[in-house]
């Protein structure tokens, strides 16, 4: 059972970091995976009434603070325009809508968990993290940094010229996936990345030469590759043998997307 003994809605992000230094104190997001947790927190820190709750478009950038939930990013008409469709794609089968009305942004890229599909869809975009003291770094060297006591404020995807796509197979359609793949065309480079591996979700680029020149623009060879440079476990929703089938089959499938996405002069699905 989780126990709360103090809760303290921030005023600043200064206090709330200030009160996040003492390890029995938790920053909440959406609460939905610490309250299943058999812990106790001294000081509950809710950043609910610092702004944080939206999702902002420059010219140049989507700006998206840690207190947006993932229905918000499933619902946002440019953020899916930009990237056609996927984000939508890859969280409208966690678990309901009830359940993304709560889950944040910040709770789901933090956490670095393995089998979170939001952090496998933004790793294939150019994404920053924007820490209050540790500032802006990628999202690709965010996930291998120990887990701390920073805050993670925002997420900042930079615009590029992008095609993408997001498939995961799952036993049942809310469960966790057994896999998940996000594949992009980001400013004429091919990337891939694989999450629910079970491990965290890992990235794999090529250039566009490479695509072109040793793969031969294909798809069933860009899959081929990207399969050969990831290792796959086992748990209790899949073997290591099946995951790296999979790997290829999705890998294969989203890039024939996007390739496909390309063909059509970028007209949206």
């Amino acid at each position: 059972m989780l126990t709360i003994k103090n809760y303290v809605k921030a005023q600043s992000l200064s206090e709330a970091y200030e009160l996040n230094q003492k390890r029995s104190n938790r920053i909440i997001g959406g609460m939905l995976w610490m309250k299943m947790s058999n812990t106790t927190i001294q000081t509950a820190i809710d950043l609910s009434g610092l702004g944080l709750d939206k999702i902002e478009e420059t010219k140049d950038e989507f700006s998206i603070g840690c207190m947006v939930t993932l229905r918000q990013l499933e619902q946002h008409k440019q953020l899916n325009l930009y990237t056609d469709g996927a984000i939508a794609e890859s969280v409208k089968s966690i678990v309901g809508v009830q359940f993304r009305n709560l889950a944040t942004v910040g709770g789901s890229i933090f956490g670095r968990y393995g089998f979170s599909d939001v952090l496998t869809m933004f790793l294939a975009l150019d994404t920053q993290v924007e820490l209050f003291k540790g500032g802006i770094v990628s999202l690709a060297d965010f996930i291998n940094l120990p887990l701390d006591n920073d805050i993670l404020v925002r997420l900042i995807v930079k615009k590029a010229p992008l095609k993408s796509a997001y498939l995961s197979v799952r036993n049942s359609k809310t469960d966790f996936p057994v896999l998940a793949c996000s594949i992009a065309c980001l400013n004429g480079n091919y990337r891939a990345v694989i999450g629910a591996r079970p491990g965290k979700a890992v990235l794999v680029e090529v250039s566009k030469s490479f695509f072109i020149e040793e793969l031969q623009g294909n798809a069933n060879a860009f899959a081929d590759y990207v399969t050969k440079q990831i290792t796959t476990g086992s748990n209790m929703r899949a073997s290591a043998e099946y995951r790296k089938l999979l790997a290829n089959v999705l890998t294969r499938r989203g890039c024939e997307k996007v390739l496909e996405l390309m063909k059509a002069g970028g007209k949206k699905k």
